[in-house]
């Protein structure tokens, strides 16, 4: 099949951080080429869009897939009946029951990095977006993992190079049971067993740029593994107070057609909850792994 495209155009954002790609149909088979030029564009500015897409399910799964293998969540409801790699995050309800995931209120974190196959990137299609007084509610936050590395003193460079970080996924969960209203029980001891604490390099070389990006993230970094206890709980409170600066930070304001990638090992992220029950957001979303980036580890 011959396939036809025209000259995508990438608007970057101010800061270095985040860019707009238009003139480009994501519902449509893409040459090799334009996979690595999306591949590169999403290694350097970290967080990527596509405005005015319309995609069914099997369209967003088939373009995500080509990033690397998708992530089925076996414990999630909230798929696609069809295809179970596009998850359904929405506050909706239909005859008194929950359509979709919340993905809001859930604070800073990095999808994945408590499992040994860490994530690559999330691709997310909004299809109804919250707004109230006209301004888009439900955004996304970002910082950028790249120039918080950059950022660091240079002898806390030298202290933490070679070192890792213990993450666990049993820190995000109980940090959730806090938050008010919450009903979720403390995980059971068979699903700890299923997801045990594991540990990442708090520094990683990223596969695209080739440059040193900050690992660690409030959500699920638990431990500086070669560290006394006292000093590891000291520099993660610092780490995680550095990387949250405003001057690494870029918000992308949700539209509906919008298709949005980020990569998890660039970035750190959160949904801002600041949209009511009655306020309805239908996004839908695939998560690609780095198992393409870093074969060696599976």
């Amino acid at each position: 099949m011959l396939i036809k495209e025209t000259t995508m155009r990438i608007e970057p954002k101010n800061g270095g951080m985040g860019a707009t790609i238009h003139d480009i149909d994501l519902s449509q088979p893409l040459t090799e080429q334009r996979y690595r030029a999306i591949e590169q564009a999403l290694g350097n500015y970290g967080v990527i869009s596509f405005p005015g897409q319309t995609l069914t399910a099997k369209q967003l799964r088939d373009y995500a897939e080509n990033f690397g293998t998708l992530e089925i969540n076996v414990a999630n409801m909230f798929h696609d009946p069809d295809y179970p790699e596009v998850m359904i995050l929405s506050n909706i309800k239909e005859d008194g029951k929950p359509i979709g995931l919340s993905d809001a209120g859930q604070d800073w974190h990095t999808d994945m990095s408590y499992s040994k196959t860490i994530a690559f990137s999330n691709v997310l299609y909004g299809i109804k977006i919250p707004r109230r007084n006209g301004e888009p509610l439900g955004n996304t936050e970002f910082c950028n993992m790249h120039a918080a590395y950059e950022g660091l003193p240079e002898d806390l460079k030298q202290e933490l190079e070679g070192m890792t970080i213990t993450h666990d996924f049993n820190k995000f969960w109980e940090m959730m049971r806090r938050e008010k209203g919450s009903t979720r029980p403390p995980l059971t001891e068979e699903q700890r067993k299923r997801k045990p604490p594991v540990s990442h390099p708090v520094f990683l070389t990223h596969p695209i740029t080739g440059r040193k990006v900050l690992y660690a993230n409030p959500g699920y970094s638990m431990r500086i593994n070669e560290l006394p206890e006292d000093r590891s709980n000291e520099v993660l409170e610092f780490l995680f107070q550095h990387q949250l600066q405003d001057k690494y930070r870029y918000r992308h304001r949700w539209t509906e057609g919008d298709v949005l990638m980020w990569d998890n090992m660039g970035t750190i992220h959160n949904a801002v909850a600041d949209y009511g029950p009655d306020e309805h957001r239908l996004i839908k979303r695939c998560q690609v792994m780095a198992d393409k980036y870093f074969p060696e580890l599976y």
